[in-house]
């Protein structure tokens, strides 16, 4: 019997020794503010708790360790304290998704406990054991420091202002809540008799399923049913774009990758699922999985799917005299560039549980998209759209790997079918085995200009492997042709872009959705130029830079175009360094290329004291629930702490995926649409006097194009976000600072602005040096957290973000969106810095692992 102290309480222990901490905090004494981020790898800090005054990880600590210890998480921290610390995390922006914050809290108690006077190396330091993917870890310090000065400063009045009128800098909706571990996620929500699946999931890539045989798993003690593609009631094929992928692989049927599920075991509880799985009997016929990207358009390659092509599409523009200007030009810059898969590697891995409710089906989603998640299920279950209702519990990180349907579709399966309520839950290494990610592209590339160093021309043949299934491929790639002249105006462009399948892990929308790859490429290009002809740096990008009235590869011709505002926003720094990188980047806002983009909201007043603002977007630590509030305050003037927000099916908003940078921007138009009557019946009664009333908006831009459309003006996309990064490198080589300038349009709200920026730089970062997600056969070199090359906050340079508004004509207030654009020129700045540095070109990511 192991007694021990947990948040002041005396609790009692009699189970499995060998128990973890977490597990028991979680499970039993039902303490959800420790997060499981990494299954017990011990990397990523999430589950950070303090034991006898020192902060440890409770998923490492086993219960044998802790007879008459003391445990504390962030429930027990006294109140006056909890109270500071919520306010610091949440006034400095430093809550995104949330899902680390309660692990950085606790470090920063053993802190408290042992130097309450730390510098800000000292906290870096600190807090360096545990990982953030959001913020790039500026605003978690910045919290860190105000909350020291709170308690070493207690007279001290606090004179910051917060403003929720557009242009403030609010804090982020639910975030001392969720900074302090009270808010629940998906896998902190528990429902009476629920049950408990574990997937079974292919061992080869590629193989025929000769057998699966069940019959054992079903036998064991505590398992309540074992379900096959057999058991799927309606259209077991789902996707986002093409419906290519299967719910489960049935007997008979070939295997794709090796995240492909052959049977779901629901048991009472998920260790029992987990043990059952492994008496699952599969017989395989092993295949050759077709893995590279080039051999797969090979005429003997064998077809990943037998319905279709290995090519899943080419997308291709071409206009100008391209011949002749390569032809004419004064310097020819070339290279094959490579970019590497990348694993988005969110905190919180992937949960979803679904109870049956009238008939139908009611699930808990992380997803990034509820509406989509609604049909694709109906679909699964052969059930109408009405009877499936799917509500987003905001998550802990999604960046595009939570667009594809993972475990709701099993879930609510499950659930439907034995008539209880369901959870699957992924741990960490299936998360990195099932979800899509960042794509590998190649890239030949050809750029030239004139005796000027004016741009004359480009050429450029990619691929893409999309992996198992399609996804979004074909969009990624179509943005790496609309984005392929990167910031630049160009005359003569012929561009292709390949989308194909492999047996890899699927590639999907990862931030910054394909522009990322083609930016490292085209950058590179112009530094080789300035090395060739002599030119500036800077001034061959502000010479060529796109401005009012340009037009991208596309033909689109831009409106609202503040890039030579960036390039002037970093000049003197850039010129003043010893060694340093430029580059410059674009990034859409909606999805765009022929797809329309639109939201819908609603608007109820419940009573004076309660506004609930329903959309369709998905909040995943980017701020969307918040922009609602803001801008509904901007517009009427109710008070921003009596709005209410929720993503909800049950509203009947249909929207579609949270992706491209565009929920703000038409999340914003829709609730400005719906308050221009709440406004005007709020200049003759008061909120409880409209009690009942319900005020709908609504915004679509349904007039795009796909890249390659013949017609005189197309338009790909219905906005752009613009930016500059320069990289200073120390006299080693050591990165020391970015600046970071971007043109968001209307910057609605600083410190979210800000964090999103800090985020992405981080991100980016890790794409340039040090992350990478190998296969070899099709399978994972490692499924190691730790092997992933996420960088610290002791790893993490100096950032300058540097705000620059260039209105939009169709965004809220002339907003653009801000959350892919961040990452999307840092790659290319990075390398374009070493290459400076050592005068070594680098034409292959990541550029290194140290």
């Amino acid at each position: 019997m192991i007694s021990l102290q947990i948040n002041g309480m005396l609790s009692t222990f009699s189970g499995n020794q060998e128990t973890s901490l977490l597990d028991y905090l979680r499970n039993e004494k039902h303490i959800t503010s420790a997060k499981d981020g990494c299954s017990g790898q011990g990397v990523c800090g999430a589950c950070t708790v303090e034991v006898n005054g020192k902060a440890k990880l409770a998923c490492r600590v086993k219960m044998r360790e802790l007879d008459d210890a003391e445990v504390i998480t962030t429930e027990g921290i006294p109140e006056k304290l909890r109270q500071i610390i919520g306010k610091a995390f949440a006034n400095q922006g430093a809550v995104q998704c949330g899902f680390c914050t309660p692990g950085f809290i606790m470090r920063m108690k053993s802190l408290i406990n042992t130097n309450p006077n730390a510098t800000r190396n000292e906290i870096i330091s600190i807090v360096s054991p545990n990982l953030c993917r959001c913020t790039g870890y500026v605003k978690i310090v910045d919290a860190i420091e105000s909350v020291l000065f709170e308690i070493n400063h207690p007279q001290h009045i606090d004179k910051e202002s917060v403003s929720a009128k557009i242009g403030g800098r609010f804090p982020k909706y639910q975030s001392i809540e969720t900074a302090l571990g009270d808010r629940k996620f998906v896998d902190d929500m528990h429902y009476e008799g629920m049950l408990h699946a574990a997937l079974k999931f292919s061992e080869f890539p590629r193989a025929i399923v000769k057998k699966i045989d069940i019959s054992e798993a079903k036998k064991y003690t505590g398992v309540r049913a074992v379900y096959t593609a057999n058991n799927i009631p309606g259209d077991k094929y789902t996707g986002l774009i093409f419906q290519d992928w299967p719910l489960m692989i049935g007997e008979g049927e070939t295997t794709h990758y090796i995240g492909d599920v052959l049977a779901i075991v629901v048991a009472d509880n998920e260790l029992i699922a987990r043990e059952a799985r492994e008496l699952i009997n599969i017989g395989y016929e092993i295949l050759k999985p077709v893995t590279d990207m080039h051999e797969t358009l090979q005429a003997d390659s064998p077809a990943v799917h037998t319905h279709s092509s290995n090519l899943l599409e080419r997308c291709k523009i071409k206009f100008g005299d391209v011949e002749n200007a390569f032809k004419s030009a004064a310097y020819i810059s070339s290279g094959n560039f490579e970019t590497q898969r990348i694993e988005h590697a969110f905190l919180e891995t992937e949960t979803a549980i679904a109870l049956p409710e009238d008939d139908g089906i009611k699930l808990f989603s992380q997803g990034q998209g509820v509406y989509v998640d609604q049909k694709l299920i109906a679909r699964i279950l052969g059930l109408p759209v009405e009877k499936i209702r799917v509500v987003q519990v905001s998550n802990g990180g999604g960046f595009g790997g939570k667009e594809d349907l993972t475990v709701q579709g099993h879930a609510a399966l499950a659930a439907f079918l034995i008539q209880k309520p369901v959870r699957v839950h992924l741990n960490r290494d299936e998360s990195m085995m099932m979800h899509p990610k960042r794509h590998p592209v190649w890239m030949d590339m050809r750029l030239a200009c004139d005796g000027g160093g004016m741009l004359t021309a480009i050429s450029l043949r990619a691929v893409g492997d999309t992996g198992a299934y399609a996804s979004v491929g074909t969009k990624v790639m179509e943005r790496v042709v609309g984005h392929a002249t990167g910031g630049y105006t160009i005359s003569a462009v012929d561009i292709q872009a390949d989308t194909v399948y492999t047996n890899n892990i699927p590639g999907g929308a990862m931030r910054g959705f394909g522009v990322p790859q083609v930016v490292f490429a085209i950058e590179s290009c112009i530094d080789d130029l300035c090395r060739q002809g002599g030119f500036d740096r800077w001034q061959i990008r502000f010479d060529n830079a796109l401005e009012e009235g340009s037009k991208t590869a596309t033909g689109q011709r831009l409106q609202g175009v503040g890039l030579k505002k960036t390039l002037l926003a970093v000049k003197e720094q850039f010129q003043q360094a010893r060694f340093a990188g430029i580059a410059c980047g674009l990034k859409n806002t909606g999805v765009g290329n022929g797809m329309v983009d639109e939201s819908e909201v609603s608007i109820t007043v419940i009573s004076e004291n309660e506004v609930l603002v329903q959309h369709g977007w998905s909040e995943m630590g980017q701020g969307v629930h918040t922009m609602a509030i803001q801008t509904l305050h901007h517009e009427t003037g109710i008070r921003p702490e009596v709005i209410r927000v929720e993503t909800d099916t049950r509203a009947n908003l249909p929207t579609g995926m949270t992706t491209s940078s565009r929920a703000t921007a038409l999340v914003a138009n829709a609730i400005i649409d719906a308050a221009k009557t709440l406004k005007k019946d709020l200049e003759k009664s008061t909120l409880a006097e409209l009690t009942g009333k319900c005020y709908k908006g609504k915004y679509v831009c349904d007039f795009t194009c796909k890249p390659g459309t013949d017609t005189p003006n197309p338009k790909i996309h219905f906005a752009y976000g613009y930016a500059t990064q320069v990289v200073i490198l120390d006299d080693k080589g050591k990165i020391q600072k970015v600046i970071a300038a971007h043109d968001a349009g209307k910057i609605m709200n600083h410190m979210l602005f800000e964090g999103q920026i800090e985020g992405a730089i981080h991100m980016g970062l890790g794409y340039a040096l040090t992350e990478d997600f190998p296969l070899k056969d099709g399978k994972p070199i490692s499924l190691k957290f730790k092997d992933l090359g996420i960088l610290r906050a002791n790893e993490m340079p100096e950032i300058e973000v540097i705000g620059i508004e260039e209105s939009d004509q169709y965004g809220p207030y002339g907003a653009k969106g801000i959350g892919e654009i961040g990452l999307v020129p840092t790659a290319a700045a990075i390398v374009n810095a070493l290459n400076f540095f050592d005068g070594k070109r680098r034409l292959k990511l990541p550029v290194s692992r140290k």
